[in-house]
């Protein structure tokens, strides 16, 4: 069983180990990423647009700086038109240079670095297709869903939550859409746009750039694997464990019978007729009353007139036991054969058979003798009729 016990660990504790790996991994793996900037180590294909109100009878201007390493633009915001603006955007296009659609609904949140000179207040949005409403192509149907951030010439580190945009009431009255349907899908998006407000300065050259532009999101996906590894992986270890445990059970009870078998006094006289008087004498009395739950050493030296020392050096001689070890094995051995022989008979009156006056005692002397309890044993011998009894 030893053997069987050390293979069960290791498997446990490969288990064990292969379990927090795989875990740590699919809990990592959850976290998702899409780096836009540098747009070197964007997967998506994009360019860079500049707009501003100019293009609608308004005077503000910008101009477009970098938008390889970082998304830089300049602008001057003008209180011309009704409601200046000014845009930089990431315009999404395919490898022919056509604009498309992106899904980027695997991402929860947008973060980037910033920096403003003067301090200003931003808005950054997306650009994104209605299926109620857009009209592929035509932005000014697109709905824009948008948050304000501040940044300075220092510099400013941003996280904005993608779920909590909110789009201007105008666009709905313009649609007659519902105004509580705030809530908005990331399947398909056409721009990232960071723009102008009320509050940015007027008349003023204003610079922003914005640096390590990425989406992050979870995909619980990851996380449904790990648990369809734990829920396979486990449970059949624990099979494994069950089966091979009790064959190994099994094996080892027959090993035990086998090894047992000299030890029946009978058997012991039958195979060796040259003891002498005592041996012969301890040995024959022992076999036909150890069934007696009053027989003891001091009894046998009573009956036989044979001293207690002699009588555990005979037995410790003969066959390496002392006078209670040796009676104990005479009883357990009976024990088993009767467990395998008499299907019908409980485990009680099996214990009462072969002198046990108490069946816990019987039962935890058994599952020492065994390694396992008197019921078990039946089991394994009635799955293994072959080897039924010594």
């Amino acid at each position: 069983m030893q053997s069987f016990y050390n293979k069960a660990l290791a498997g446990l504790l490969g288990l064990v180990v292969a379990s927090v790996l795989i875990g740590y991994a699919c809990v990592r793996s959850t976290y998702v990423r899409l780096p836009l900037l540098p747009a070197a180590d964007s997967s998506l294909p994009w360019h860079a647009e500049i707009m501003a109100d100019s293009a609608v009878g308004g005077r503000s201007t910008a101009r477009l700086i970098d938008d390889a390493a970082t998304l830089s633009f300049e602008f001057t915001s003008v209180k011309a038109a009704a409601y200046p603006f000014v845009h930089a955007e990431v315009a999404f296009r395919d490898r022919a240079g056509k604009f498309t659609h992106v899904d980027l609904s695997r991402y929860s949140a947008v973060e980037f670095d910033v920096n403003c000179a003067p301090a200003n207040t931003l808005a950054f949005g997306l650009v994104l297709f209605d299926d109620q409403v857009s009209v592929p192509g035509r932005f000014d149907t697109y709905r824009t869903p948008y948050t304000y951030f501040f940044c300075n010439k220092n510099g400013e580190h941003v996280e904005l939550d993608l779920a909590r945009l909110r789009t201007d009431q105008w666009w709905f009255d313009r649609y007659g859409l519902n105004l509580a349907r705030q809530e908005h899908t990331l399947t398909r998006i056409a721009k990232l746009s960071f723009g102008s407000t009320f509050q940015s300065p007027y008349g003023v050259l204003s610079t922003v750039q914005v640096r390590n532009l990425t989406l992050t999101g979870r995909d619980m996906r990851y996380l449904a694997l790990f648990a369809a590894f734990m829920v396979v992986a486990w449970p059949a270890y624990g099979l494994w464990f069950f089966r091979r445990h009790t064959r190994a059970l099994l094996a080892e009870v027959k090993d035990k019978m086998r090894r047992d078998i000299p030890l029946v006094a009978y058997q012991q006289l039958s195979q060796d007729l040259h003891r002498d008087k005592e041996q012969s004498a301890i040995l024959r009395f022992m076999a036909t009353e150890y069934v007696n739950p009053e027989l003891d050493v001091e009894t046998t030296v009573n009956k036989l007139g044979i001293g207690r020392n002699k009588i555990n050096e005979i037995l410790k001689a003969e066959l390496g036991f002392t006078f209670s070890t040796y009676l104990n094995k005479l009883r357990l051995t009976e024990a088993a054969r009767l467990l395998g022989a008499k299907e019908d008979t409980s485990v009680a009156e099996i214990a009462y058979a072969v002198g046990y006056r108490n069946v816990s005692y019987f039962n935890k002397l058994f599952k020492e003798e065994y390694g396992c309890t008197p019921k078990t044993f039946r089991k394994l011998r009635d799955s293994a009729p072959e080897s039924a009894g010594p």
